[in-house]
């Protein structure tokens, strides 16, 4: 299974954030189990980057960011992303179609954010960290 990590769910795990964190981190670590594939685009680490500097520092920051990149895909971002994200007028949020494009366009079955109204428009599965570890974890 292939699972695309928005960027609220790699800030969870960077800085430690009570209650997702305990959703969030067992999610991650699945990048060690062969049965799934986790990604996550540029824009989100960056994203990710920038809110582990500020609770952190730059220093801290990046070698987070480096662990992560050594552990999960990093699916592209397009210019064809971009463009399906510009002219679909469902999409309100344009970095959340960027990562909806770069999710789909690397093949993930799913995307786990906890905004997942933000991605009203998906075809792809969209679960918040709690009901993804009920739906797949739970039972493991």
């Amino acid at each position: 299974m292939k699972v695309f990590l928005d960027a609220n769910i790699l800030v969870s795990v960077l800085n430690k954030e009570y209650p997702l964190f305990t959703y969030t981190s067992r999610i991650l670590s699945l990048a060690s189990d062969r049965k799934y594939k986790i990604y996550t685009s540029p824009i989100c680490l960056a994203i990710a980057f920038y809110f582990a500097e500020k609770k952190s520092n730059a220093k801290i920051a990046k070698q987070k960011i480096s662990v992560l990149c050594n552990n999960i895909h990093i699916a592209e971002t397009t210019k064809q992303a971009v463009l399906q994200s510009l002219s679909n007028v469902s999409v309100n949020d344009f970095e959340d179609g960027l990562e909806y494009h770069s999710a789909k366009e690397s093949k993930c079955d799913c995307i786990v954010t906890e905004d997942i109204g933000d991605f009203h428009f998906s075809n792809i599965e969209v679960l918040c960290s709690s009901d993804f570890f009920l739906k797949y974890m739970s039972k493991r």
